[in-house]
């Protein structure tokens, strides 16, 4: 049953009893037999046969061979916690579920996470849908609430799932590509199925991307139906919206953790809940009375359309909060089994298309996958309720049945188990009637009004990453009428937005608006909208070498444990880093929590960090076999390759010259010229650019030495140990307001770069933290107490080639948020081979390195505009 608040969990007691420790006891087979020795078969002699007597090896063996089960078709990598849900504001009035009317029990939950397209073995960080399905163990039954962290679905009618979910798995012929969408077979579906354009929008946006589960919305994308105890029905939309707000990963950061740590995620909640910092949700409902069920532009039965929170508020009920991670993720989290069939009273169904096929798609998977009709005896499926009926034997049978009947009615057992009476279900009652047919209702007609509204609710940073998502989607595709079909879509959400995607994948753009756009927007759908006000739960990383100056470590990781950050130290060993200040100039030990792997100058580190690497000191070619693709050019099909930012209307573009691949050598020194001679006239001009929306560059200002290594521009960040005293730096962020690229700033205050300054301790005032994503304000936190806007972040590491002077202290580095493990060394490193560099705690930020060639900086900085290249990778 549900506990009252405060008290146990009925759930957890209720899997106690499967729990097993291995603690103290022996090892037996199966049958309880214990056999001396595990390690070696049974054979004649030492070096003779195997006898097939050996029943310890068969069972093993045998038991091995069994143990995988067929993953899910579809969300099949997943991550999975325990929770509560407390009601805080009764809904009595509306439904008889008891747990959605008694404020006082908190119902145990089970949560699962998933990515939707990929096997198990793909990564987190993909751009996809995710799932977000809550198991509520109530006392009247389970309830499941299968939903995903978008509101709308790809298709109208679940007899198109089969279609879809074909369209976007790996293409037949090679199993390639593995959990993304950039490929032919989903894009000509799409083409062919303008139904699924609202939920394309929704996909290519910075939703797919989610920072972290915590801060991950939930829908129950369905319009379902809520009962009274007089019968009377309201239909309801559920809604979970975390406490920490909504936040996204920037697509360049997806790529490289899922390379660093596909775990990305999982490992999140995973940590986030052992360390005591439970992810929260707010449960929400929009309510609509049956009578108002046609006053909208829109059919609520329709699984492609939402209820703007603007005409139909969402309503705050209760709070839902995962304290407890599985003991075990196959018996927990793999089978765990969710079916939108799993209602309790007071809440049932409506005629939504897709909803009806999914109550029976959902209980018809769990019988293969499960391997039989008696998944629900499973301990994480098993409801806290009563479990009494006449279904019998079957695959793992769990129960042992006593009496003579299975059946009803009956008298032999006294006419038990009863069927009905006080609290039973009973379905809602409206009279439907018609002529089969084979048709959807003109009031699903609708396409393209709400992708449209969905496109004006985006802040300008937003729509670029969603262009910039469209463009490689469709970059991936082969065929060019597929591309052709879904700019047409667009040209009907909106014309600019065609537009924009059509000259990226060498489309012809549509020449004029198919239909007006309506000009209506919901700002709740934008994550510009999110709040912004903690770090509560956000890692960051403090990086420490020797000679640091232990006090501020403390204080700037107290500052950050004390506003809820998770704060660790980072070094380029295990164990300790040696402080700087204390007696004679050497301080107690610093204590680090984990190693990043130094690169050396000129080489790669090798065992100890030692071995050069075998072509340290040679130039490396900016060229690869493809040519102008090694600049990180735009893939245009048909047409070759294109240098990224070609055509665009900023400084240190490359403006729409083409290039092949032949005879690179001429193509190398003649672009380098072209570049150089583009650099020098941004110099000259120095042309102010307009500053972009949402992301703002968090930049300490800092800058490298002319060098032999660099012709031409200087890059922004530099093998030199160079900082900005605090009175320069506002000269440089009020410049930086004004649009003006870090760049040519440097370049027309060539003091800041020839002379070296130290930043000491009196100087730093602030410590700027990473609270939210791209376009939010920033909260600082400061060691003494006070508020300044002075500093954002003071990054100052040892350098042997640049020293500190006059017994200057090197300071502790706030860097972005941890977003990998220990194997983030590559990055890490690099700063810390680099002295000084620019730290930007920007949820958008992005690793800032020492430019490998002076073609690949240029080029890098034609993208120095864009939302989601603050600041420039060069």
């Amino acid at each position: 049953m549900a506990n009252p608040a405060g008290g146990d969990d009925p759930k957890q007691e209720q899997l106690e009893r499967w729990r097993v420790s291995p603690e103290g006891t022996a090892l037996t087979t199966d049958q309880g037999i214990r056999p001396d020795d595990t390690d070696n078969s049974l054979t004649v002699g030492e070096r003779g046969p195997t006898l097939m007597e050996d029943f310890h090896l068969r069972e093993k063996v045998t038991h091995f061979d069994h143990e995988r089960i067929p993953e899910r078709v579809v969300h099949a990598r997943g991550a999975g916690a325990y929770g509560h849900f407390q009601l805080h504001e009764s809904l009595a009035e509306f439904t008889t579920a008891e747990f959605l009317s008694d404020t006082s029990l908190t119902t145990p939950v089970f949560v699962r996470f998933s990515t939707v397209a990929g096997s198990r073995g793909s990564a987190d960080t993909v751009r996809d849908v995710r799932g977000f399905a809550t198991k509520f163990y109530t006392r009247q039954g389970n309830f499941d609430l299968v939903g995903n962290n978008m509101p709308v679905f790809f298709i109208q009618d679940g007899i198109k799932f089969p279609d879809f979910v074909h369209a976007v798995k790996p293409e037949p012929p090679n199993e390639i590509p593995q959990a993304s969408s950039a490929h032919d077979t989903l894009w000509d579906f799409v083409q062919l199925q303008p139904e699924t354009m609202h939920m394309m929008m929704w996909l290519m946006s910075d939703r797919a991307l989610p920072r972290s589960y915590a801060m991950m919305q939930g829908f129950g994308v369905h319009t379902f139906r809520l009962v009274n105890a007089e019968g009377r029905g309201t239909f309801v939309k559920f809604h979970l919206k975390p406490k920490l707000g909504t936040h996204s990963l920037a697509w360049d950061e997806t790529q490289k953790i899922a390379g660093k740590d596909p775990d990305f995620n999982r490992r999140d909640l995973w940590d986030r809940i052992d360390d005591g910092d439970f992810p929260e949700y707010e449960l929400g409902v929009q309510l609509v009375p049956a009578e108002d069920e046609h006053r909208f532009d829109f059919d609520l039965l329709d699984a492609t359309k939402i209820i703007p929170e603007e005409e139909v508020p969402v309503r705050p009920v209760g709070r839902l909060v995962l304290d407890r991670n599985p003991d075990n993720f196959f018996a927990e989290t793999e089978q765990v089994a969710f079916h939108l069939g799993n209602v309790v009273p007071g809440i049932d169904f409506t005629n939504d298309p897709l909803l009806q096929a999914r109550l029976f798609s959902y209980l018809d998977t769990q019988l293969i996958r499960l391997g039989g009709p008696n998944f629900p005896q499973i301990p994480v499926n098993q409801p806290i309720a009563d479990v009494r009926n006449h279904h019998r034997d079957g695959y793992h049978q769990m129960t042992i049945q006593q009496g003579q009947s299975a059946y009803h009615k009956n008298s032999l057992s006294g006419g038990c188990p009863v069927v009905g009476g006080e609290g039973s279900f009973t379905h809602f009652q409206e009279r439907v009637d018609g002529k089969k047919i084979r048709k959807r209702s003109t009031s699903f007609a609708d396409h393209y009004s709400q992708a449209t509204l969905f496109w004006n609710s985006m802040s300008r940073w937003e729509k670029e990453h969603i262009v910039g998502a469209f463009r490689f989607e469709l970059g991936k595709c082969d065929h060019k009428h597929i591309r052709e079909g879904v700019i047409a879509h667009l040209n009907h959400v909106d014309h600019d937005l065609a537009v924009q995607v059509a000259q990226g994948v060498g489309v012809e753009p549509p020449e004029a608006a198919v239909t007006a756009n309506h000009g209506r927007s919901s700002p709740a759908l934008s994550q510009d909208n999110t709040p912004r006000d903690s770090v509560q739960g956000r890692k960051i990383a403090i990086l420490a070498a020797d000679g640091v100056d232990s006090g501020a470590v403390a204080a700037v990781g107290d500052a950050l444990v004390e506003a809820g950050a998770v704060c660790e130290v980072l070094a380029a060993r295990d164990g300790f880093v040696q402080a700087a200040n204390g007696a004679q100039g050497r301080g107690d030990p610093c204590a680090a929590d984990r190693r990043v792997r130094p690169l050396r100058r000129g080489g790669r580190a090798g065992r100890g960090g030692e071995r050069p690497h075998p072509r340290a000191g040679r130039r490396r070619r900016p060229f690869r076999r493809r040519g102008v693709r090694a600049l990180q050019g735009d893939r245009c099909p048909g047409r070759g390759y294109r240098p990224a930012g070609a055509g665009r209307d900023h400084g240190g573009a490359l403006r729409g010259r083409r290039h092949g691949v032949r005879r690179r050598r001429r193509h190398r020194r003649g672009l380098e010229r072209h570049l150089r001679h583009r650099a020098d006239q941004g110099r000259r001009r120095a042309p102010a650019l307009d500053p972009p929306e949402g992301p703002r560059p968090r930049l300490t200002a800092v800058f490298p030495r002319p060098s032999t290594r660099h012709r031409g521009p200087l890059p922004v960040a530099g093998s030199a140990r160079v900082g900005l005293a605090a009175d320069r730096l506002e000269l440089f962020r009020h410049r930086l307001r004004q649009g003006v690229c870090a760049r040519q700033w440097a370049d027309h205050h060539a003091e800041l770069v020839d002379e070296p300054v130290r930043v000491v301790p009196e100087e730093v005032a602030a410590v700027h933290l990473p609270v939210a994503d791209p376009g939010l304000e920033d909260q600082r936190v400061v060691p003494s107490g006070r508020v300044t806007d002075l500093l954002d972040v003071a990054e100052v590491l040892e350098d042997p080639h640049h020293p500190p002077q006059d017994g200057g202290h090197h300071l502790p580095a706030v860097v972005g948020r941890e977003r990998h493990r220990a194997e983030e060394g590559d990055v890490l490193g690099q700063q810390c081979r680099d002295g000084v560099h620019v730290a930007p705690l920007d949820g958008r930020a992005q690793r800032m390195h020492r430019p490998t060639s002076l073609t690949r900086s240029a080029n890098r900085m034609s993208e120095f505009r864009h939302g989601d290249q603050w600041p420039p990778d060069l």
